[in-house]
């Protein structure tokens, strides 16, 4: 199998050369991207000339891995949402991580202790290869995260696309186990937490404010609705009835409460706590939140990136440097975006010689966002047909995927609708993980509200990126990886992470899906709209567009709907970098790929350099590439 070839070092400009995503209230870098500055040894082990003997490094190597493990139970005891997020049921689930301020500042000054003593010691020269990556794989982290807090009070506290005010509920309704009355208990607990949450969440907003920092104002209204409509529904608004809407937490713990088969007067009193905990400590705190945004709506008027906030050029730095894990400026992003764009339309527009179509490429995404054979139904039965399709396309997958993989992930894969009461406040698509116990399947989610901006031509390759081969492939394989330190399952490298699941929706194609070539056009327009968001996101926070510019920007060169296009425009002025990570990792793997097809020759097989990108976790691109050429030199 041969692709074109695309590099990303080789197209740049000569002056060339990073995903922090906090899952459920971490207040650490777990999950999230690595540093991508180069590793230099500690001057003890750069002195070193003479290599140590194996049991040296055998030893060292697992001094090194119960350091790092230490640190991993620490942060995991200090994060109950961490815990249901793992699936690890302690004991401990009855109360929210602490997302302070002060126990962020307390978790840096530990992250500044750890990385001093990692230095200190451990020479790097004491370990195998395997121990000197987990070794920079590990300092990169904590370096991240200390750079990373020279940004903290940039970063919103609230926005209306990370939904921040929602993520603990999504934590309780998919997280959250009911196994026992201990289970229910805690889960009541949580509830009662909820206004404490609130108010930390009210506390950070205020400090930003009086920073100079508010989200832009086109935010405000969404966050506002969303807020609202979790103070609606029984028991909140009305008396809990058999005909009552009930609210989505009221009905989880009913659901989760019902499966245990208690006594009824015990399930009753468990159902009585929960009800009084949403009327009373769930309903002031979001009542303070709503009340808040109210308040600051009108103390923004305006929708700019963040270079407009206290030393935003030097944030966006750092949040390019973090989401690529490249040595690459803004403006030569800003450029391959370009290229990329041009490239893809001359694509397109060999399809659109293919199926005949006479008219402009304009006029063709056009037809793309009228055609009536490009959408389901906008009802429950369009809903049913697209889940369907998207579960027959993953058995498809499956069938063969011992022609393209030598491992698979033993975890299932589940496609479900986003819940209604969260779909103003999530993206088009994304994917969880299983749990580690396997008690949760990795789940790909897909927002269904309006089934008029759920294209079928492009739904065929997200669900090749959500599910298989993409996320579930890669993360749920990390997860199940034997013999590295947890750290290293959990590592959320965007570029990595987001670049593999790009990749996998070019993969499928050449796996012979996409037999449709508007399905194929539908491939290319996801290609397209990642090359798109180099960009914009570039021209939103470094060449200073409005939101309008944007859009503008988007509307000519996508043939996606008005309404993902204003989606995905607001979600880059409120998560700045996060959109470039797709398809700068993507270019990265297929460079990669063309290096090993050149250099192998007829002894390449594509299984074979897919165990070699996926076998040793997340790594930041400038590791794989390494990793990549290692596996290049043993084919030789």
């Amino acid at each position: 199998m041969r692709v074109r070839k695309c590099s990303v070092t080789k197209a740049l400009p000569k002056s060339a050369v990073a995903f922090a995503v906090c899952a459920v209230g971490l207040s650490t870098t777990l999950l999230s991207g690595c540093n991508p500055a180069p590793e230099d040894a500690p001057k003890h082990a750069q002195q070193a000339s003479v290599d140590k003997p194996e049991s040296v490094k055998q030893q060292e190597d697992k001094r090194l891995v119960a350091f790092i493990e230490a640190r991993f139970d620490r942060l995991v005891a200090q994060s109950p949402n961490l815990q249901s997020y793992l699936g690890i049921n302690n004991g401990a689930q009855s109360t929210w991580s602490d997302t302070s301020d002060a126990f962020a500042q307390k978790q840096l000054e530990n992250t500044k202790a750890d990385l001093a003593k990692l230095t200190a010691e451990f020479d790097r020269s004491d370990l195998s290869d395997e121990g000197k990556l987990n070794f920079d794989l590990f300092k990169r982290e904590l370096t991240n995260e200390i750079e990373n807090a020279a940004f903290r009070k940039q970063s919103y506290v609230v926005d209306q696309f990370r939904g921040q005010y929602t993520s603990a509920i999504t934590l309780l309704k998919n997280n959250h186990r009911i196994v026992n009355e201990a289970g229910a208990q805690a889960y009541i607990n949580r509830l009662v937490g909820f206004e404490s949450l609130m108010d930390d969440i009210v506390a950070r907003m205020k400090d930003r404010a009086a920073f100079g920092v508010l989200p832009p104002a086109f935010s405000f209204d969404s966050m506002i609705n969303d807020v609202s409509a979790m103070l609606t529904g029984a028991p909140l608004d009305a008396p809990v009835t058999s005909s009552s809407k009930l609210h989505p937490l009221y009905a989880d713990f009913k659901e989760k409460l019902a499966a245990l088969h208690l006594e009824e007067s015990k399930e009753n009193a468990l159902l009585e706590e929960a009800s009084s905990a949403l009327k009373g400590p769930f309903k002031r705190g979001y009542s303070s939140l709503l009340a808040t945004l109210k308040q600051q709506k009108p103390l923004q008027a305006n929708n700019d990136g963040v270079w407009s906030l206290p030393n935003g050029d030097a944030y966006y730095a750092n949040r390019v440097k973090a989401e690529t894990t490249l040595a690459l400026s803004p403006e030569e992003i800003h450029v391959i975006g370009l290229n990329e764009v041009a490239r893809i339309h001359q694509q397109m527009q060999q399809i659109m010689d293919e199926v005949e179509f006479t008219g402009t490429l304009q006029a063709f995404f056009e037809f793309i966002r009228t055609d009536p054979n490009n959408f389901y139904a906008n009802n429950d039965e369009g809903r049913a047909a697209f889940l369907a399709d998207a579960k027959a396309q993953t058995s498809e997958i499956f069938a063969v995927a011992d022609q393209y993989f030598h491992t698979l992930p033993k975890a299932d894969l589940e496609v479900r609708r986003v819940e209604p009461w969260r779909e103003n406040s999530t993206s088009i698509a994304f994917y969880n993980r299983p749990s580690l116990d396997g008690s949760r399947p990795g789940i790909y989610y897909a927002n269904l509200a309006d089934m008029t901006g759920v294209q079928k031509y492009v739904f065929k390759a997200i669900t090749y990126h959500e599910g298989v081969p993409g996320h579930h492939f890669q993360i749920a394989q990390a997860q199940e990886l034997e013999g590295l330190p947890r750290f290293r399952k959990y590592l959320g490298v965007g570029a990595y992470i987001e670049g593999w699941a790009l990749y996998a929706e070019q993969l499928a194609f050449e796996m012979g899906f996409y037999k449709n070539p508007l399905h194929n056009f539908g491939r290319l327009q996801n290609e397209l709209w990642r090359a798109v968001r180099l960009v914009t996101d570039t021209g939103i926070h470094y060449k200073r567009w409005s939101r309008e510019q944007a859009i503008e920007y988007f509307v000519t060169n996508t043939p996606l709907s008005p309404q993902d296009i204003e989606t995905e425009v607001e979600r880059y002025f409120v998560n700045p970098g996060q959109a470039l990570s797709y398809k700068m990792g993507m270019l990265k793997i297929l460079e990669l790929r063309e290096k090993a097809q050149a250099q192998i020759g007829d002894n390449f097989d594509i299984r074979d350099f897919h165990s070699s990108v996926l076998g040793a976790g997340a790594l930041p691109l400038d590791v794989l590439e390494k990793r990549v050429e290692q596996y290049i030199n043993t084919k030789q």
